[in-house]
């Protein structure tokens, strides 16, 4: 156990986990049909609308990310999430009034939807970066894979949640009265990240952000690129499957004769089986991960996500039983995924740098969200639904290529010895 850290400190970073991916999940699930029912956006323009708005987001957080994780390791990483969860939590506030707030100010409804769906991404950067951070504070290299597996987990059962459960309530309670829900679980997340983490990471005492090292540590260990290449194909693949999963279901509940709220419903019970399999699966990724190595990991979830991805081309109605198969292999892929990259990025970083090596591995994560998401966006309205998800997949496949000759050309070896048995001292 890491000096200075209590199970209850522990416990709080799961359920933090879990509340921080709720919010995520849920203004991603909703945004397409809140832009559908309340701001009036078209089939036509779906597509490139909603794959704008979060390629705006991204671009942003790109900007931000890698500077959030150094002043993680300047200033201690609970301010930093405490604030994060309480700025998206304002912004997700005024979403249910954009469409009044655009008329009062004459600009459109749908500006100022942008302009807080940015707001509110930006405050989750500051969160889940962090998150994994303290994962690897709270850990040392014999118990990482674990501990980040029940992180994961309580992820998974934030997202599944969300698809499975909430995504229920826009027919009960109607679409903003849930985007109100959306804030409440924010000012939640802040309150109890100042109330129950505590920070135990040496302190970074440099006053510039150490880009230069960060480079050398890429060009000088292929386990890093890897593993920051693995973030450039596979981050943004949940993302991929909430936002043109669901599109696809809005836009073809027309064609089947169902609302769009039942619409609504149908894709989340669709991806909340993707999320309980994650949810299932996320455990054996951890014991895969600690008996076979991280290399390993990555190149069976890669290849698993990669061969669900590209099979999407044989679905033509994502109503019809056919759908399940792509999405259960995704779903077995998933944590490897995830999982492995974060691991190989937190063994080989100094403990007083984790937070700005996170944060450039999540800025180049960032880099990949905005180029599949919007490829994927132009692809879903020029050569159908399915066109996202094998761009994503034939990109995995890539990866797990390059998995496959890194496993031939090296042993996985142990990361140099650091006393994280005493990360304070």
């Amino acid at each position: 156990m890491i000096s200075g850290v209590e199970v209850h400190n522990r416990n709080a970073l799961y359920l933090l986990a879990a509340l921080c991916m709720i919010f995520m999940t849920m203004i991603l699930a909703i945004q397409p049909v809140y832009l559908r029912v309340i701001l009036g956006v078209t089939l036509a323009d779906a597509g490139a609308i909603n794959a704008n708005v979060q390629v705006v987001t991204e671009v942003l957080d790109m900007l931000v990310v890698g500077y959030l994780g150094y002043l993680s390791d300047r200033y201690g990483r609970v301010t930093v999430i405490v604030y994060g969860f309480l700025v998206a939590a304002v912004a997700a506030l005024i979403i249910p009034s954009s469409h009044q707030i655009g008329l009062w100010l004459g600009v459109g409804g749908l500006t100022v939807f942008y302009l807080m769906r940015i707001f509110m991404s930006l405050g989750t950067a500051a969160v889940w970066p962090q998150l994994a951070a303290l994962t690897g504070d709270f850990s040392t290299r014999k118990e990482r894979a674990s501990l980040m597996a029940n992180t994961a987990f309580m992820m998974a059962f934030g997202a599944t949640l969300v698809y499975a459960v909430l995504m229920q309530l826009p027919k009960y309670l109607g679409i903003e009265a849930v985007m109100y829900l959306i804030a409440i679980v924010a000012f939640a997340g802040a309150w109890f990240a100042r109330r129950s983490l505590v920070d135990v990471a040496q302190r970074f005492d440099e006053e510039r952000v150490p880009w230069r090292q960060i480079g050398q540590l890429l060009r000088h260990d292929r386990r890093m690129r890897l593993a920051f290449l693995s973030a450039f194909a596979s981050r943004n693949d949940m993302v991929l499957i909430g936002l043109f999963m669901m599109l696809w279901m809005i836009y073809f509940a027309d064609i089947v004769g169902m609302t769009q709220e039942e619409a609504v419903a149908r894709g989340g019970l669709v991806i909340g089986l993707i999320g309980a399999i994650i949810l299932v699966t996320i455990p054996i990724w951890g014991w895969f991960i600690q008996r076979y190595g991280r290399i390993a990991a990555l190149t069976v979830g890669m290849a698993f996500s990669g061969i669900g991805f590209t099979s999407m081309w044989f679905v033509v109605n994502p109503y019809d039983w056919g759908i399940y198969i792509p999405a259960i292999l995704i779903a077995i892929g998933q944590a490897g995924t995830l999982l492995a990259p974060q691991i190989i990025t937190i063994d080989l970083a100094p403990p007083s740098m984790r937070g700005i090596i996170l944060g450039a591995f999540n800025t180049v994560g960032g880099i990949g969200m905005i180029v599949f998401v919007q490829i994927g966006g132009f692809l879903f309205d020029l050569i159908g639904p399915y066109g996202p998800f094998i761009f994503t997949g034939i990109g995995n496949l890539f990866i797990m290529l390059y998995a496959i000759w890194l496993l031939k050309v090296l042993k996985e070896p142990e990361p140099p010895e650091i006393d994280e048995a005493c990360s304070t001292c």
